[in-house]
């Protein structure tokens, strides 16, 4: 069956199905979740809320996230994706409508929590769905590509935020994204629904998944280094263009810059991290991801201004994206049987760091800290996950001590 579906299934027929996992998750991503980190400042400077509000409502985001993500797990089936899918998406839509008609903080919270849910179960069940109608097609190494829609949604979300900076303001700033993602969503919710997609899971050996234990002593390394990774990264990826303003004059190209810098690194770096770990190996590639990420947060800490801010946007945008497939692709090369279990527990775990990283930073600033100095909370955090990497097993060594 599957040779026969791949002898019929065409270039373009391909193409449509990627676009479409690379455009929900660039709604949901990009004109959802990271589309905040260039409008903080402006929400900010208007008087919406402070820069310490400003990181709860983040805080409440990433929540939302992680219970989106632990929802992805108890309902994973096709049958169930197909409807909450959609369900999903209609929910970012009406949640991102919702903050262009409200100044009060509570509901903000509310409504970013909600809008949170929807991005987890969508980051979770899109690519699922499409690596599921490619595995029936042998064409599982073609999934990844539907990442490339975060780094689009990255650059999109810059545009959107300095091309309407002069011509909106508070709660409003929010409409660019709103009216986007409406027919972005209905586009690829739409086309995603009429993948033929069997709605029991199938084992291409025709026998039951093996149900090992997740956790193990090859496993939990990657689980903690995954860990300092999410709680690494998402100080600059939700506060750069903060810290720029904080920073620097008021007139520097560098307060909308650091996103778009973020935005470019972030696109290719996909492509560039599966074709390095296929080069050199998934576990050498991914502490060398680890490195420049922690170089490009160490930046920022060690040298405020326009240097370290270029510095930060550039390593952390053209790392981040790769941490994420290289260490499931390692996962899934120690725990080949897991399947769609292991991806959701580690996007749970990443939601869960994430939201830590914001709290932690309110925290800090509460107490009178400076926010360029809260990225030492990131460079930590990434030197913890590094020295795990060291302890994570080759998947080949690991299975031979195992028999």
């Amino acid at each position: 069956m599957p040779s026969n579906l791949q002898s019929c299934t065409t270039p373009r027929q391909l193409l449509s199905v990627l676009a479409a996992g690379a455009i929900v998750l660039m709604v949901v991503h990009g004109l959802g979740r990271f589309i905040y980190t260039p409008l903080l400042p402006h929400l900010v400077e208007d008087g919406l809320f402070g820069a310490g509000e400003g990181a709860a409502v983040a805080t409440w985001n990433y929540l939302g996230y992680l219970v989106g993500a632990l929802m992805a797990i108890r309902w994973y089936r096709i049958d169930q994706i197909r409807i909450l899918l959609p369900v999903a998406l209609a929910v970012h839509v009406l949640t991102t409508l919702l903050v262009t008609q409200i100044d009060n903080l509570t509901v903000i919270s509310a409504g970013r929590w909600l809008n949170g849910v929807a991005n987890g179960m969508v980051f979770v069940h899109a690519p699922a769905l499409i690596l599921e109608w490619l595995v029936l097609r042998n064409r599982a190494a073609m999934s990844g590509l539907v990442y490339i829609g975060v780094g689009l949604g990255l650059l999109v979300s810059s545009g959107l935020v300095s091309g309407t900076a002069d011509l909106l303001a508070g709660a409003q700033r929010w409409w660019p994204a709103a009216l986007l993602s409406i027919p972005l969503a209905w586009w690829g919710g739409a086309r995603l629904m009429r993948l033929e997609v069997p709605v029991r899971p199938q084992n291409l050996s025709g026998h039951t998944p093996d149900t090992t234990a997740l956790l193990d002593r090859a496993s939990i390394p990657l689980f903690l280094s995954y860990a300092g990774a999410g709680l690494g990264y998402i100080l600059p990826m939700t506060f750069l263009p903060l810290l720029a303003t904080l920073e620097l004059p008021g007139d520097h190209w560098m307060l909308d810059g650091t996103w778009l810098i973020v935005a470019l690194c972030t696109i290719p770096a996909p492509w560039i991290w599966n074709k390095l770990g296929a080069k050199i190996g998934d576990l050498p590639a991914l502490k060398l991801n680890f490195m420049i990420q922690l170089l490009g947060v160490l930046a920022a800490v060690l040298w405020p201004g326009a240097v370290g801010l270029v510095l930060c946007a550039a390593l952390v945008g053209s790392t981040f994206l790769g941490t994420v497939l290289l260490t499931q692709r390692i996962g899934r090369a120690l725990h080949p049987h897991q399947g769609p279990r292991l991806s959701a527990a580690m996007v749970a775990l990443y939601g869960f760091t994430q939201m830590v990283g914001p709290w932690l930073t309110k925290q800090w600033l509460d107490m009178g800290g400076t926010l360029g100095s809260a990225f030492g909370i990131g460079v930590a955090a990434l030197a913890f996950g590094l020295v795990f990497v060291f302890f994570v097993p080759r998947a080949e060594e690991w299975h031979a001590r195992s028999f």
